[in-house]
């Protein structure tokens, strides 16, 4: 693939990403999609035929139930999106959870434990 067309999908995975943010905090209304959900990333297939969109999600009641609420309302989505995105094809969204952050903060707080043990122990020695 040429550096111009590469160019093009990251322009493209970035509109998506941002419309989709706006659509699903403003406009969907589904019940099972609850807490704060958080567009990650979106990583359109060369032909945009298919647009892999990551979440993540912060105060959810439940994980499966949001994503199952995501993946029922792909439709919906889909629409929405066509309307405030103008590609000549818009992909089928399909979403995958990102657990990133959650990894990110459980790697902070070993860290942070790590560091406060390492205290402990040079204060103890002195």
């Amino acid at each position: 693939m040429s550096n111009k067309n590469e160019a093009r999908l990251g322009r493209v995975n970035e509109e998506l990403k941002k419309a989709l943010s706006q659509i699903i905090t403003y406009e969907l209304k589904n019940p099972d999609v609850t807490g704060m959900i958080s567009v990650t990333r979106v990583k359109v297939t060369p032909d945009l035929k298919y647009a892999k969109v990551y979440v993540s999600m912060l105060n959810s009641k439940s994980v499966d139930k949001t994503m199952n609420g995501l993946k029922e309302s792909a439709g919906f989505l889909r629409s929405a999106l066509a309307k405030s995105v103008n590609l000549r094809i818009t992909p089928e969204l399909v979403f995958e959870y990102d657990d990133s952050i959650q990894n990110g903060e459980r790697i902070e707080n070993i860290l942070k434990e790590i560091s406060k043990k390492d205290e402990e122990l040079k204060n103890k020695n002195k």
